[in-house]
């Protein structure tokens, strides 16, 4: 699996000094190209950035705007979740019925919608001009 390998892969490029829970995810634009990105960790906490927020990051500086699969692994006793900022960030950019794998290093996996991952997102039509 393409994505799996991708996020697995950037995961070991992780900046994790603090924490030592290294993260990688994987998106793949509507192109069908793949973006990789690893968790940044900061000595003021709040200022990291997530795998998936990198991954984001690096389909946007490539000029894509869709996502249409999301993959994220960490060396954990179960998958992890996106965190609740990763998830608004993913659902701007996926459609409803995209999937998002969470996975650990030891081959453990859930896949779900984006939708199901995040049910009430805020989108553009809680905004009133």
């Amino acid at each position: 699996m393409p994505l799996l390998d991708a996020a697995r892969h950037v995961r070991e490029n992780a900046y994790a000094p603090y924490s030592h829970f290294k993260v990688g995810a994987a998106v793949r634009g509507a192109s069908g190209e793949i973006y990789a990105g690893c968790n940044v960790e900061n000595v003021s906490y709040p200022e990291g950035t997530c795998a998936e927020a990198g991954a984001i990051a690096a389909m946007i500086a490539a000029g894509e705007t869709e996502l249409t699969e999301v993959l994220v692994i960490a060396d954990a006793p179960h998958p992890i979740s996106p965190c609740g900022g990763c998830r608004q960030k993913i659902a701007e950019f996926a459609r409803h019925d995209a999937k998002v794998t969470m996975a650990t290093t030891r081959g453990e996996s859930v896949t779900v919608t984006v939708g199901e991952l995040l049910p009430a997102a805020f989108d553009q039509s809680h905004i009133t001009r």
